[in-house]
């Protein structure tokens, strides 16, 4: 694909590291979330990799981020935007499509895959 192509520069994306980690993080939080909060349920994460992922993510509109400095220390919070919903969607769509089509295809979709807790 050309490297104009937004569906290419949308996937590259999408598929760094840590990206669906934390899309899914604050979809299921589907309220303002610190940090902190992320990085705990996230595991692994550095807070780097992590401060990396959200800048990426707020710089293409899939979440906002707040700072709240009414107390201390500042609180640094973050919560998906709508377009963010209607990815975290699409993703979705495509893991029924991957048990479909990749899993024998197999239409149960309550299955639910341990590894990446989509």
């Amino acid at each position: 694909m050309h490297n104009s192509c937004l569906v290419s520069s949308t996937l590259d994306i999408v598929s760094k590291k840590w990206t669906l980690d934390i899309l899914f993080e604050l979809r299921r939080r589907n309220e303002w979330a610190r940090f902190s909060r992320i990085k705990k349920n996230i595991g692994d994460i550095s807070p780097k990799a992590l401060s990396d992922r959200l800048h990426d993510l707020e710089e293409e509109g899939l979440i906002e981020h707040r700072i709240s400095e009414d107390s201390l220390p500042v609180k640094s919070e973050y919560r998906l935007t709508e377009s963010g919903y209607e990815l975290t969607d699409v993703i979705m769509e495509f893991k029924k499509w991957v048990f479909k089509w990749k899993l024998g295809n197999q239409t149960d979709n309550s299955r639910d895959c341990a590894i990446c807790r989509i």
